[in-house]
């Protein structure tokens, strides 16, 4: 779904003494416009025009008056406001930013899927790629994936991909049966229960706050579950003092901002030689190439007519329904 950058692109302009300040300037220059997600490295996220989970930057990117969006995350949002602005340049500043879950759903394998439960409704999780979306009814997002869900009617059969940890809690939380793609993140797979029961352990006054792509051994323990921003609204209205987060630790940045006497620990993985969990696929973005992509205007996301035009119809049903 990519153009091909130059494998030297990353390198071909000598870097300013001031990322923050060229980087600025270029905005300007451009009328361009950054978006990045909570799980962006904090230096990033501070540059940013907008910052916010998957449903906020599908909002920014449909409704922006930019000539240019560079999408600080990964592949599946990038696309996604390619799919909303077809006349945009749409820059991601590392083309191998991808994604786990998106990954966990070839498209020929979904298909086959669907294929072989005729007359259902295909619900899919914003991260996916264009592809997956394409396939699709409607779109939802962790923030209003339950929403969406009960405004289909009762007799009305659902398929929902790719996600099978957030596809188990809407099942719980509207009482829906649904047919599940198998699909999961590596980042909220891999949060240690045994660690987390621990760090509760040992810091009793912490409430355990979990987005819902976590395993169930996870949120079962959660005093509060919801998607990245209502995490984030979540620890600014709580009367606790600590938290023990339980999804990618890049929103802390976020929370540690708004709440700065409060006390936040990211939630620990299965992996020993690290205290937290980051996404090493949104990691692969930096400053030095969010500079490089807005300076060189690339790489770029296109996509074929087809698969965008399939795909926009999904989306906007989603923003419509939310």
């Amino acid at each position: 779904m990519f153009t091909t950058a130059p494998a030297p692109y990353f390198t071909q302009t000598r870097l300013p003494d001031d990322l923050f300040a060229a980087i600025n300037a270029l905005k300007q220059e451009l009328n361009a416009v950054i978006l990045a997600h909570y799980y962006q490295d904090s230096e990033i996220q501070d540059i940013a025009d907008f910052i916010g989970d998957s449903l906020e930057l599908a909002r920014k990117a449909a409704n922006t008056s930019a000539d240019v969006i560079v999408f600080a995350g990964v592949h599946f949002m990038a696309e996604t406001a390619k799919i909303l602005n077809p006349d945009k340049l749409v820059l991601l500043p590392d083309l191998n930013a991808g994604c786990s879950l998106a990954d966990s759903c070839p498209p020929e394998a979904f298909a086959a899927f669907k294929a072989e439960r005729p007359g259902h409704l295909v619900i899919s999780y914003i991260n996916c790629t264009a592809a997956i979306k394409a396939m699709s009814d409607i779109i939802c997002t962790s923030s209003n994936a339950v929403k969406i869900v009960n405004q289909i009617p009762d007799n009305q059969p659902i398929i929902f991909g790719p996600d099978r940890n957030l596809g188990r809690y809407v099942m719980e939380q509207t009482g829906r049966n649904m047919e599940i793609w198998q699909g999961a993140c590596i980042v909220h797979e891999n949060f240690s229960e045994k660690k987390i029961v621990q760090l509760k352990i040992e810091n009793p006054e912490a409430e355990i706050i979990a987005h819902p792509e976590c395993e169930p051994p996870v949120l079962r323990h959660a005093n509060y579950i919801g998607s990245t921003t209502a995490l984030l609204k979540y620890s600014q209205a709580s009367s606790s003092q600590a938290f023990i987060v339980a999804t990618e630790p890049g929103i802390i940045h976020q929370m540690q901002k708004q709440a700065p006497h409060k006390r936040f620990i990211p939630a620990p993985s299965t992996n020993n030689n690290c205290a937290c969990n980051e996404c090493p696929h949104m990691r692969l973005n930096t400053l030095e190439k969010l500079y490089l992509s807005l300076k060189n205007q690339t790489p770029e996301i296109t996509m074929p007519l087809d698969i965008q035009l399939a795909a926009l119809q999904p989306i906007q049903r989603m923003l419509e329904m939310s």
